[in-house]
């Protein structure tokens, strides 16, 4: 029995060396850089040993997307759990999720950009984790006014459009402080947020 958690413990420490490696090529040489050549080369085995953990490097991005959501996750659910009041839970959540893309600049392309289609993670339930999570407390606020699915959803994409668009703007650079970045942050959480409680 010893012997099989030895074998277990070395598959699943091979497994993550893999996947650390990756995350290590493309920190250095971005998302195009990667290729299971590279990190057979980096972990120092031969590329077929990555293909008994891995199918293909598709596969590679898939899990490391899964990982990428399993932090988010986390995070936004802490960041929910501490503030009581729903307005001050969604400001959270989405400076979290702000700080998130920056903390994790090349895993927020992947899980975000064209590298991974949409289609192949939705099976995935950590995809679906920031919108649930999200949309709950959206749902808490707006009660009173008895909010249809649709509008709920909209709301959600509402934010999501202000955020990841500037995300986005500044991951290619745009010029400005991170001060002023957050400012504008806010500004557009806040105003969407009072939005919703005139509804």
């Amino acid at each position: 029995m010893a012997s099989k958690d030895r074998i277990l413990r070395h598959k699943e420490e091979i497994k993550n060396n893999i996947l650390e490696a990756a995350c290590k090529i493309v920190k250095e040489e971005g998302w195009q850089g990667l290729s299971l050549r590279k990190i057979a080369d980096a972990i120092e085995y031969t590329a077929p040993i990555i293909y008994e953990y891995f199918a293909n490097k598709e596969a590679i991005l898939q899990e490391l997307t899964k990982q990428g959501y399993g932090v988010l996750n986390q995070s936004l659910m802490e960041a929910k759990n501490s503030k009581t009041d729903t307005a001050e839970q969604l400001e959270a959540m989405w400076l979290t999720y702000w700080e998130f893309a920056f903390a994790n600049k090349e895993m927020y392309q992947l899980m975000f950009g064209v590298e991974m289609t949409t289609c192949q993670m939705m099976a995935y339930p950590e995809i679906k984790t920031p919108y649930r999570l999200v949309t709950a407390t959206i749902m808490e606020l707006m009660k009173d006014s008895t909010p249809s699915e649709d509008t709920i959803c909209q709301k959600y994409y509402t934010y999501f459009s202000v955020v990841h668009g500037l995300i986005s703007i500044n991951l290619v650079g745009n010029g400005l402080s991170n001060e002023i970045n957050h400012k504008i942050l806010k500004d557009a959480i806040s105003g969407i947020t009072r939005s919703l409680m005139q509804n």
